[in-house]
């Protein structure tokens, strides 16, 4: 049905591109050429090449590829609008670029002018009008869309030189949107377009100079949600592009925010790592590095001048065609900035306001009959707010009438401006004290942080996290956003915290959670703490630390979260609470945890940057601690005995460089899912018992430089998905990596990435001893790869026939296999020579049809020819231009194949021989979508076993090709392909595709004496059709045989 190429994309789509277009305009023409380069450029298109009958309905493959596709490019030709499956396309594909959060909308307005789609006036309403004849019920929904996607940012094909051109730029612009990350934006983004293209338009007025745009508005009224949506369409335009965001948040610990601001805006947008000593260093700093480069960049949530000054204050030094956007509720900051535009974010309107809310209501466009009233009402209450229309109707959303009339009195209640009190009614909502207990632990402590961990730790506390976090999310009071991270509107923040607050305003020991650093540090000082307290953050603001007794936190009995940076307790641990879940401790400043801490609680132990030689004098039974973190721990020198902590998931010691011994009871941790050693340089082995890790599913040891070897028993880790062992002095070879199952990501060998790009490096290396992976010592050759070096064949399974095509041009592209026609240049006979290639012993046909070659016995009168003798085999002939060619496997059921000869027709510049200069043979079976990869030094010794392994993969009818790759210039002029059978063959012969080679006057070459080696039984073919999958076979010498059944890719 579809025609694609093969790509990298994430899970969440099934392509990168879909094509939509009028078949009967510019299939055959522009369409193609497109279809070509996207694919060229590896990116996986979908296009319906099939001319199928069509029905009244978009079939489910087409709706799948629509809603599967990262970007649909809308090619609008003349009949366009006359096609009513081209109109149902267009609307599917503009409603899923409102709800599904596609990347974008490319038109192409090829012959076709963009304002009479726009407006479909004249002769182009006539011709929608025509084609809705009989189907007026769709006419609006295609008006809209029509018009939508007339004012996207596209390319008018008149204003662009040739086709050429023009394909060149669509795929460019592709090819940045895809390696672009896109921040996400709301779920039902109700008049955000009309918002994003007014400010687009006020940018593009200024696209020669640096322009500084303002959004301003009030907290929840969309300026983030716009600012986002922004961004993700501008993003791709620019080499260098940031979003800073929550920088009110950030920026209330002070100075120490700014800094960690100021170093967030070098790394993301021009991905320098540079040390920030203080805000004026960092200011000067920025203006240095973003001297002259254009960039993009978005600063949201500024709460004072002073943070815009001190990340972009100097918009001289910023490049022609820069765009800063600075979103704030501070109008006045805007103006003091001296921003070319300001953009008000108004209140949404009534009609707009109830389509938001019933969205998240009900699901659907507008309220249901019997709620319709009572959606008005509220949705009069909420002034327009989107946040306030969000927060509300998810909180209604399935309840009854009469939960809506209480709601709906509670408002009228509530003055106007009292924001946090409309968007508290969702709070107090919640049915359970459990959700109302998680969602202030997480506005206080883990805005930002991983789902995962998060849940963890409140699972720890007893509070459900799984069904509790589901359910703020499904309220629209928290949001899981880009990494799993959990994030929350400023104003739900500030909401919880303000509820925490109301628990008592004057004695700050009895709020339930101290999260401020002021706060927190004038309850231990004053020793007020109470039991009430249950989570506290003490961070210093400067690099000296603070210093705080022990018996400060003596009646805080219940404390379950405790954060400490650069602070230093005196005093006996034993006061600290045996409630603790959550310890993360930064600069702990001793050599070891106290012997009177108790930890028997905790779920999660992070004590990074900590100056601790060992965990523990003696390790304690800690049967909850699920997370072990003491990484750029510099004097730690061992892990802590392991045997005491049964149910640790996540081990991580990176960058501690004394550390060199692991426990062997790591081998013992039967729920164990990461380790990270990164960078531990001391460390020089693992101990064996780590290979009965079965659950873990992640392995970081890059730059362990001294562990240098991987056991074989690592194939025990059978849940091992990611494995880093990059710049460590690895001398063994890990071959086993590369049968293990469910390997998704490696990085070894100077070589990093998904398994597929890797597996490749090695094949090219396999293939050619010559071509050694990119290594960072390359003194010697890659262990792996002379491992890989043992292996006999190389089989790649192919999902279909696009992905097939794609796989070989990766392979011809990239390990320098001549593949077209274009060797078979024009040759003097007197400088051609003949080779002649077995797949299988056959001295006596290698001989005769060397024989037959050199006295011109071959002639165009017959399709096949018999060898003299009473009994030996008959030979099919198919001949190919240049180095390949084509085949079909005999339909006849009764003849049996017993082996295939190469002839190859070829010129050398050098003096070398093809023998020489044979580098491998490919056999595909276009039926099967199967690759065969031989190696030249499974070609000489090819043998009845390797025979074998080749016709299993093989079918009466199958239709084959074979290709051979040469070195050092050699130039094939054209391959003649004999099937040598063991009884003659009687088929009918397609002229066009198969003939015997004619008698030429050509230097014949000696037969290749075919060397058979003893090979074990092949263990049966378990390889399966199964998508986006590469199998290894071979044999290692003469006592093993290895079978891979996939590295997924």
């Amino acid at each position: 049905m579809s025609s694609s190429s093969s790509s990298s994309s994430t899970s969440q789509w099934i392509y990168d591109v879909f094509l939509s277009f009028r078949g009967e305009d510019v299939r055959r023409n522009f369409v193609a050429h497109l279809h070509k380069a996207l694919s060229d450029a590896r990116i996986n298109t979908f296009l319906d090449d099939k001319k199928l009958e069509k029905g009244a309905e978009l079939g489910p493959e087409l709706m799948r590829a629509i809603k599967g596709s990262r970007i649909s490019i809308v090619v609008f030709s003349k009949n366009y609008i006359r096609s009513s499956w081209c109109l149902k396309e267009l609307v599917e594909i503009m409603a899923c670029a409102k709800n599904c959060d596609q990347v974008v909308v490319l038109p192409i307005f090829y012959d076709v002018d963009p304002s009479h789609l726009r407006h479909q006036k004249g002769g182009y309403g006539k011709a929608l009008q025509a084609t809705a004849k009989g189907r007026k019920h769709l006419l609006n929904d295609w008006k809209i869309a029509l018009t939508k996607a007339a004012t996207m940012i596209g390319w008018d094909a008149k204003n662009v030189g040739t086709d050429v051109e023009l394909i060149s730029q669509i795929v460019d612009n592709v090819k940045r949107k895809l390696n672009s990350r896109l921040l996400n934006i709301t779920k039902y983004p109700v008049g955000l377009d009309t918002r994003v293209q007014q400010v687009i338009r006020l940018i593009e007025n200024r696209s020669s100079e640096v322009c500084m745009i303002g959004i301003w508005g009030m907290g929840g009224s969309g300026k983030t949600t716009t600012v986002t949506a922004i961004y993700n369409q501008f993003q791709c335009k620019f080499e260098n592009h940031g979003f800073i965001e929550n920088i009110r948040e950030v920026c209330s610990g002070g100075v120490k925010g700014i800094k960690q601001l100021q170093k967030q805006l070098l790394a993301d947008v021009l991905k320098s790592n540079e040390k920030i000593n203080g805000t004026a260093s960092g200011i000067t700093t920025i203006e240095k590095r973003f001297m002259g480069k254009r960039a993009l960049i978005v600063l949201d949530d500024v709460s004072t001048f002073d943070q815009v000054e001190a990340l972009c204050g100097n918009c001289k030094c910023f490049g022609a065609g820069s765009v800063l956007i600075v979103t704030s509720r501070d109008v006045n900051i805007l103006k003091k900035l001296k921003v070319d535009y300001i953009y008000s974010i108004k209140e949404m309107d009534e009609i707009k306001s109830l389509e938001l809310f019933s969205w998240h209501a009900f699901g659907q466009q507008s309220p249901k009959r019997e709620f319709s009233e009572l959606s008005s009402s509220i949705v009069a209450y909420c002034k327009g707010l989107p946040l306030a229309l969000e927060v509300i109707g998810s909180f209604l959303h399935d309840r009854t009438v009469q939960e809506w009339e209480s709601t709906l009195s509670t408002l009228e209640k509530i003055p106007d401006d009292q924001v946090h009190k409309k968007l508290r009614i969702s709070y107090d909502g919640l049915k359970k004290d459990t959700e109302k207990n998680i969602f202030l632990d997480i506005c206080c402590f883990f805005i930002g942080e991983d789902r995962a961990y998060v849940s963890d730790i409140i699972d720890g506390c007893g509070l459900s996290a799984g069904i509790g976090i589901t359910v703020l999310v499904e309220r629209s009071l928290v949001k899981v956003e880009k990494n799993n991270k959990l994030g929350m509107h400023g104003l739900l923040r500030d909401m919880g915290r303000e509820i925490v607050c109301e628990r008592s305003r004057k004695l700050l020991g009895e709020r339930s959670r101290l999260w401020f650093h002021e706060d927190a540090h004038k309850v231990l000082t004053e020793n007020a703490g109470t039991e009430t307290v249950e989570g506290l953050v003490l961070e210093s603001q400067s690099t000296s630390n603070v210093c705080i007794k022990t018996d400060a936190f003596k009646e805080m009995k219940n404390l379950r979260l405790l954060r400490l940076d650069h602070v230093d307790l005196t005093g006996a641990f034993k006061y600290l609470s045996k409630e603790l879940r959550w310890l993360h401790w930064q600069r702990f400043t001793c050599e070891y945890i106290p012997d009177d801490f108790y930890l028997g609680n905790l779920v999660v132990l992070e004590l990074k940057h900590s100056n601790i030689k060992r965990v523990w004098n003696e390790t304690k039974l800690m049967k909850k601690l699920k997370i072990l973190n003491l990484s750029h721990s510099k004097y730690l020198t061992s892990t802590p005995d392991f045997s005491k902590l049964p149910y640790l998931e996540m081990l991580i010691m990176e960058d501690c460089p004394d550390l060199s011994e692991v426990h062997q009871s790591i081998g013992d941790l039967s729920k164990l899912l990461l380790i990270n050693l990164k960078d531990c340089i001391s460390l020089s082995n693992l101990p064996e018992k780590i290979n009965q890790l079965t659950s873990l599913k992640t392995l970081i040891l890059s730059g362990c430089s001294k562990v240098d070897r991987l056991e074989e028993g690592i194939l025990q880790m059978e849940s091992l998905t990611t494995l880093a062992i990059d710049d460590t002095g690895v001398k063994e070879e890990p071959y086993s990596v590369v049968r293990l199952n469910n390997i998704g990501y490696i990085s070894l060998c100077g070589c990093e990435g998904s398994s597929r790009d890797v597996f490749y490096s090695f094949i090219r290396s396999w293939m050619s001893p010559t071509m050694n992976l990119p290594l960072n010592n390359s003194d010697f050759l890659t262990p792996i790869v002379r491992s890989l070096q043992q292996l006999r064949t190389v089989w790649i399974q192919c999902h279909s026939e696009n992905q097939l095509t794609q796989e070989l041009k990766i392979i011809f592209d990239q390990y320098d296999i001549n593949s077209t026609e274009s060797e078979a240049l024009p040759i003097p006979n007197d400088s051609l020579r003949s080779h002649l290639i077995g797949m299988r012993r056959f001295s006596t046909v290698m001989d005769t049809l060397g024989k037959s070659i050199s006295q011109g016995l071959t002639t165009n009168d017959s399709s096949n020819f018999f060898l003299p003798g009473g009994n030996h085999p008959s030979c099919l002939a198919y001949t190919g231009v240049g180095p390949s060619a084509p085949f079909q496997v005999p339909k006849d059921i009764d003849c049996r194949m017993e082996g295939i000869v190469l002839r190859v027709v070829y010129s050398s510049t050098f003096e070398k021989l093809a023998d020489e200069c044979l580098t491998s043979v490919l056999i595909v079976n276009y039926t099967k979508c199967t690759i065969h990869i031989y190696k030249r030094d499974t070609i000489i010794s090819f043998n009845d076993e390797d025979w074998k392994n080749l016709t299993s993969n093989l079918g009466p009818g199958d239709d084959m090709k074979i290709y051979v790759a040469f070195e050092h210039g050699l130039i094939v002029k054209k391959t003649i392909v004999y099937l040598v059978s063991g009884q003659s063959i009687i088929v009918d012969v397609d002229d066009a595709n198969m003939e015997v080679e004619p008698s030429e006057e050509v230097s014949v070459q000696p037969s290749l004496e075919v060397k058979v080696k003893q090979s074990p039984k092949p263990i049966k073919s378990i390889f399966t059709r199964v998508p986006n999958r590469i199998g290894l076979r071979g044999c290692r010498g003469l006592g093993s045989c290895v079978e891979k059944e996939g590295i997924r890719i």
